[in-house]
């Protein structure tokens, strides 16, 4: 029987919290330090030393040796450099020391990060500077304890060279104009406006000696080649189905891991396709739920191994079953505690609901291309509008509710909000629901749930920070130009109307309500004019366009040559990926496949012999042996293809053209050649196939 765990007790134990910090610190260092998150103020150098000794101490009780500076270069993971706390004596001895300087700064190599040209390989400085809006905490990593102090990353030069930096500019810039428009629309008591995420985690368990047998997925987080099993999800019967007690066990002390770190690991249940599960925690801003999910993904990685599994954080690790996404429900709420999206009980007459909606609208659908950049990889790119994620055109669905609200706003002024009743359910003994005014919409790529947008085209393993800080800066720019109308208006009540029926008569192209994965929306998304890009390298050019650069530059967000830098970095990181595939395809074939159904081929070759020279009929044993060896030299055929293809990619020396050559060429050889590999798999024996199957991996827990 396991034992019970004190939530209340454990949660947060791992993090130099406000808790803490209080009971540590002077209350003028307090103070101090709790105006600068508070109000955004700059970091007294003073307090530094106070604060990072108290730091130390703590952590030291707490059994750590070292402190590391963690942050999240444009990798998309974390980095970390450890030091430890030790200073030597004069006497040989040593004392345990951590100063401010050493907790404010610290001095990372940046050449072997990426740059995007922005750094020469000889030119190795870089700075971390310490990001005291997100907690610090101790980390457990085998017999190693460390201090992992999150951390913003620069070049030498300032550049950015991370993703934290531009996210905590883009919170900045949102702060701003949302503020600007609630002074215009009378707010006196508000002070700051933040964007708070809540980012579901979807992820697959497989048991570990399945994922060691598979070098495709250990080194490529998918499975390149695999039959579909006899059985897949059209059963509909894993979806929040009962847990199995290998899994809800992991998933124990997985939440029972992340309360410690201070994640507040809320929802786990069983996802549509077998072996898929999801995580989901409480909102929190989105800096710091960023940190927290990169935490999340670490720790789901290190305790499945701790049980027997691979925890698989790729978008789509199986072929034929749904893949995995991120969910990032976004939101923006006052510091006093107003959520601006939360539309009231009469969303038609709640001005300051209807600007910020509209708001969103205008910026979805006038930065499109960069909210669906945002989100481009070439993990996605196997997910997105597969009939289990929402198609690569960016759409918001309103609902239907706030789409009649909408059209009102359209013709004029809106005056009329529908009700959402209460369902009956014909049973004494059950209760009566109460009805929500709209219904949810699981194909939209961009939904509103009542209070918030759930922009649903994340995928699993990347960064929250990159869809955040395209979403935060595009809203901030919506609402620089409404409050740009407010602040010089005399009668703000008609200038709102005015707005508003501008926005949505405007934008009103975005917003549909119906079902995203039917092919007659493509065909109307197409007559709208709405952009559709299933190509990432496609996308990931759209940043480069003159709208998306002057967005970033005018909020603060990005200059161009960190733009552009970025725009390398991707398209870089897509051909290296899908170069890694191409060459891990053709590894598995020559050395593992291509030897075993030779042997197979072998063994029914030498059975039509002996069926011959015994006087019998070898009719049907001959016609299996000439099936196989027809797949046998299609199989030959299509690696060869697939290694001629990949060496001309990689001699293209343009990014772009890189790109396209292993999107355009490359991957299409590798479906080909899959598809041989995979109808071979289906008539091989078992005893002959070298890899674990999708019915293994999928089942068997």
């Amino acid at each position: 029987m396991a034992q019970a765990v004190d939530v209340s007790s454990i949660f947060g134990e791992n993090v130099f919290n406000d808790a803490v910090m209080k009971a540590r610190l002077p209350k003028d260092v307090y103070k101090s330090f709790r105006k600068t998150v508070d109000e955004s103020a700059h970091l007294d150098p003073a307090i530094a030393d106070v604060m990072a000794n108290a730091m130390k101490d703590w952590a030291i009780e707490k059994g750590a040796t070292h402190y590391c500076h963690w942050f999240q270069p444009m990798t998309g993971l974390t980095a970390e450099k450890h030091d430890s706390f030790i200073s030597p004596t004069r006497d040989g001895k040593i004392v345990m020391e951590f100063s401010g300087k050493e907790l404010v700064q610290g001095e990372p190599d940046a050449s072997s990060f990426p740059s995007g040209g922005l750094r020469a390989t000889f030119e190795a400085r870089g700075y971390t500077a310490w990001d005291c809006t997100s907690p610090v905490f101790i980390k457990e990593d085998g017999e190693n304890t460390t201090l992992f102090i999150p951390c913003a990353f620069c070049s030498y030069t300032g550049e950015t060279l991370d993703k934290k930096t531009p996210l905590l500019r883009s919170m900045d810039a949102l702060d701003k104009q949302a503020m600007r428009v609630l002074r215009a629309l009378g707010n006196t008591t508000s002070n700051h406006v933040v964007a708070t995420l809540g980012a579901e985690q979807e992820y697959f368990l497989v048991d570990k000696d399945f994922y060691d047998a598979r070098l495709d997925l250990m080194l490529t987080g998918r499975t390149l080649f695999g039959a579909p099993a006899p059985r897949g999800q059209e059963m509909d019967d894993h979806y929040f189905g009962s847990l199995n007690h290998r899994v809800a066990t992991f998933m124990s002390e997985l939440n029972v891991e992340l309360w410690k770190l201070g994640v507040s690991s809320k929802t786990q249940h069983n996802e549509v396709s077998p072996a898929q599960y999801e995580m989901a925690p409480v909102f929190a801003t989105v800096n710091v739920a960023t940190d927290h999910n990169q935490l999340t993904m670490q720790v789901m990685q290190k305790l499945a191994e701790h049980h027997g599994f691979a925890c698989l954080l790729h978008e789509k690790p199986f072929a034929g079953v749904n893949g995995s996404g991120k969910h990032n429900n976004w939101a923006i709420s006052t510091d006093d505690g107003i959520n601006l999206l939360n539309p009231g009980s009469t969303p038609h007459d709640n001005m300051s609901f209807l600007i910020f909606l509209c708001a969103v609208i205008k910026a979805v659908d006038k930065y499109a291309k960069i909210l669906r950049a945002s989100v481009a990889t070439a993990g996605n790119e196997h997910r997105l509008g597969a009939n289990e994620a929402p198609p690569a055109i960016i759409s918001v669905f309103l609902g239907e509710q706030l789409g009649d609200i909408f059209e009102q706003l359209a013709l004029g002024a809106a005056n009329s909000s529908k009700e959402g009743g209460t369902l009956e359910l014909g049973v004494s003994t059950l209760p009566d629901l109460p009805k929500d005014s709209t219904d949810r919409n699981r194909t939209s790529p961009f939904a509103f749930t009542g209070n918030r947008f759930e922009f649903r085209m994340a995928g699993s393993s990347q960064s929250t920070a990159g869809p955040n800080i395209v979403l935060n800066t595009i809203v901030a720019d919506a609402l620089c130009d409404i409050a740009d109308e407010l602040e010089g208006a005399k009668d703000i009540p008609a200038t709102v109307q005015k707005i508003l029926s501008e926005i949505a008569n405007n934008h009103k192209r975005v917003v549909f309500n119906g079902d995203n994965y039917s092919g007659d929306w493509l065909d109307e998304a197409q007559k709208r004019g709405l952009p559709n890009m299933p190509n990432s390298a496609d996308c990931f050019e759209s940043y480069l366009e003159e709208i998306s650069l002057n967005v970033f530059e005018k909020h603060g967000v990005l200059n161009r040559s960190e733009v552009k830098a970025r725009v390398e970095i991707l398209l870089e990181s897509y051909s290296m990926i899908l170069g890694i595939e191409a060459k891990t395809a053709l590894k598995m074939v020559k050395t593992q496949i291509l030897p075993a159904i030779l042997k197979y081929s072998s063994e029914l070759a030498n059975t039509v012999a002996n069926i011959k020279a015994a006087g019998a009929d070898a009719t049907a044993q001959k016609e299996m042996l000439d099936e196989f060896c027809g797949l046998v030299s299609d199989v030959r055929e299509k690696t060869q293809k697939l290694e001629s293809l990949t060496q001309e990619a990689i001699a293209i020396e343009d990014a772009k053209k890189r790109a396209d050559a292993y999107k355009l060429s490359v991957l299409p050889a590798m479906d080909e050649l899959r598809a041989k590999v995979d109808a071979i798999e289906v008539i091989c024996s078992y005893d002959y196939w070298p890899l674990p199957t999708y019915s293994e991996m999928l089942f068997v827990k």
